[in-house]
């Protein structure tokens, strides 16, 4: 087995809420679109380029031990425009959790973010030169 075949890619994203429902409101009007699946205590958007899952899960169904304080992993969604991305997030309700940061020495290349949103959970985003590469590459491998 090599080494890139152990994790092939982001297939879904999992963020708990106590209010399952506003949650889901809110996150259809950040990502401007209805959930492509939606069942009483869970929802799911297909986003991106790749259309990786994000779900949202009524809290009611957190494992033990959940905690409604930000921790954990944080996942960094690519966004065309960083700034304006942040910026939108927070009039929604969102609040930072880390400022704009270049991991780049000032190149611009892999600059991050990230929020917590009204219920509790961390939402990276960032601008990285290797994701739009690989778009890059996958519309030449098409062609």
């Amino acid at each position: 087995m090599s080494i890139s075949s152990v994790l092939r890619g982001l297939a879904t994203v999992n963020f708990y809420a106590v209010d399952h429902e506003a949650a889901k409101k809110w996150y259809s009007e950040f990502l401007v679109m209805e959930p492509y699946f939606n069942v009483p205590g869970y929802t799911e958007f297909r986003i991106g380029d790749y259309q990786q899952e994000l779900g949202i899960i009524d809290a009611a169904y957190a494992p033990e031990g959940y905690s409604t304080n930000p921790s954990g992993a944080i996942v960094h969604w690519h966004v065309d425009n960083l700034q304006a991305t942040l910026d939108r997030l927070i009039s929604m309700g969102a609040s930072e959790f880390l400022p704009i940061t270049d991991h780049s020495q000032g190149k611009g290349t892999f600059v991050t973010a990230s929020v917590v949103d009204p219920f509790g959970n961390v939402l990276g985003i960032m601008t990285n030169v290797h994701y739009l590469e690989m778009l890059k590459e996958k519309a030449v491998d098409k062609n």
